[in-house]
This record gives C-alpha cells, structure tokens and sequence, in this order.
C-alpha cells in the first residue's frame, strides 16, 4: 500500500538535503568578468549591467583583492581603450589598457586567484569586428591570427596566467600556441573560446566595452549558428588538436545540451560563460519584483555545474561568492 522507497525522507531538512547534494557550487567555481578602462579617474557604472562598471586601474585593484578574499576561482579582464585603429593595436601594445592592467593585478593578489585576459581585436578596432578588415570588409581570418598571436605576448609577458582567445578565427588557437611557446610562454594556458554562438544575449557586454559593429553588421560568418548543435563538436575538437588546455560554452542557460554534450565528450576542463544578456534579465526581473533574483541566479548557475560546467564565467561572481562560501 505504501511504497518503501520514499525520496521525501532525503529532502527533510537543510543538513540532510546538504549532505546528499551531487552537485555544488562554491566560490573557487567562478570567474568574474571584469572591465578597466583607459584614461578613467573614476569608476563608471554600466547602466545595462548593474552593479557593475568601467574600472580605473586603481578601483579595478580593489575589486580583484576583494574577490580574492572571497575565494573566487579567477577573474577575466576586458579592456577600453582610449582610442581606437583598424588593427586595433591596443590589444597587442605592451602599454595597453589590459597589459598594463595584467601587470596591476598580478602585483595586487599574485597567485591568489587565476588571473586571466581575454584575447580579442574587437574591444580596439575602430569596426568593431574581431579581426582585421579586407577592402571589401570581410574579416580577413589568416590575417588576423598574426595579431592574435602578438596580443597573446603582450598578455603573457603581463602575467596573465590563462589567455582567451574569443574571436572565432579558424586556427586561432594553433597560432596563440605556437607564438607563446616559441617566445618561451609554453606554461601559459589556453581557454578557447569554443563553442561560441552568434547570439542575441551580448548587449549588455557591447555597452561595457564600448563596441558598435561598423554598418549595422554582425558577426555571424564567424561565429557559430544557434541552429547547429554538432558545429560545436567540430570547433571544440579543432581547438584541442592545435594545443587548447579548457573549452568554453557560449552562451551558457540557453546552451545546455550542448554544454552537456561536450561534457561527455572531451576530458579537459569546461567552462560555460554565464553572458551579460543572462545576468541583466535577471537583474531587470529582480527589480520589478518579479523574481528572487538571488535564488534564481544560484538556480541558474548551479545548473551549470549540473550539466557539466568545471568554472563558470559570469556577473554574479563577487555577490554570489559572498553568499556561497
């Protein structure tokens, strides 16, 4: 009559339900996302991010030593410079926003959290695009991957522990490898930007870096579709046969499967990146009173680590560390 098997009995209490838990989610598996700007004397907010801003170098110091107390895993800078060129040479100049930032930080906190940069043109150009622009401007992929491979030194020989290559070129990541091995950087890692899609969740990130993409355009020839699941298997496998350490999903809530997929199979660590886009519909939802945009956000970022995430990229990072440790 009644069943001996009764799940309920685990869920009874707090300890009970912690106790059991299969999946956890702890400070040490976030990494913030992080912007310094060029020129800044002081911070300034990003109305499409809240709780988040443009960083002086001085302000963005103090962030980072007050994510180190709480355990965070890492932190990923992104740059805006002040100015801008068709090469976008602020991304691979040693006195750059980001390579003089690299330098702050590292100064600032040492080893401990992993210090990271995001590897781009886009953040410099004055296009707007990841790469350099042939006449006719279409992104000029082999081109491009010279520059890749100089933004990868400068980073390197700021300390960044882990460079990021996001930009989509084809063979992006064997050049990045071949540039900081032969300049003698063979123990800085690689996180590729994988499995990136051409997505409608990246406002939010285009506003905090300043970027307008020239004419209108946008970046679909070279980032992924969203109607393609197996594309993903491809580009990650490319990526780790010319040298990546960890893959990265992007988006991340509305990319599960394929975060999911890519989980079971490959053996390196995977990260989801929980974009900007995600993070302001919470935020935007919370403030209307809509939501709990506390539990939502854990709910969202526990079922990341659930579906296979190793670290998680995202916005939350700094608060939800505070509540989780």
């Amino acid at each position: 009559m009644f069943p001996t098997e009764r799940p309920r009995r685990l869920r009874r209490s707090g300890p009970l339900r912690r106790l059991v838990a299969e999946t956890d989610l702890l400070p040490r598996h976030l990494v913030a996302p992080l912007f310094v700007a060029e020129g800044r004397e002081h911070p300034r907010p990003i109305e499409s991010l809240p709780g988040h801003v443009q960083h002086t170098r001085d302000s963005l110091r103090r962030e980072v030593a007050e994510l180190a107390r709480r355990g965070v895993g890492g932190v990923i800078l992104f740059g805006v410079p002040a100015t801008k060129d068709p090469l976008g040479s602020g991304a691979y100049d040693d006195e750059g926003i980001v390579q003089v930032a690299l330098r702050d930080v590292v100064a600032e906190v040492g080893d401990d959290l992993v210090v990271m940069a995001d590897l781009c043109l886009d953040e410099y150009t004055d296009h707007g695009h990841c790469g350099v622009l042939r006449p006719d401007g279409v992104v000029d992929n082999d081109a491009t991957l010279e520059y890749y491979g100089r933004a990868a030194l400068a980073q390197a020989r700021a300390g960044a522990a882990v460079v990021a290559p996001s930009g989509m070129m084809d063979g992006q990541v064997g050049a990045i490898r071949h540039a900081l091995d032969d300049a003698g950087f063979s123990d800085t890692a690689i996180l590729a930007y994988s499995a990136k899609y051409a997505s409608g969740l990246y406002g939010p990130f285009r506003e905090a870096v300043g970027v307008e993409i020239a004419g209108g355009g946008n970046r679909s020839t070279y980032q992924q579709d969203w109607r393609n699941r197996r594309e993903a298997h491809r580009e990650v496998r490319l990526d780790l046969d010319e040298g990546a350490d960890m893959v990265m999903v992007k988006p991340a809530m509305t990319y599960l499967d394929i975060l999911r997929d890519l989980r079971e199979a490959v053996d390196v660590p995977l990260c989801a990146y929980h974009v900007s886009g995600e993070y302001s519909m919470i935020k935007a939802a919370a403030e209307r009173g809509w939501i709990d945009g506390d539990a939502v956000a854990r709910e969202q970022l526990g079922a990341l680590r659930r579906a296979g995430a190793d670290f998680i990229l995202t916005y939350f990072a700094g608060e939800i560390a505070g509540s989780i440790s």
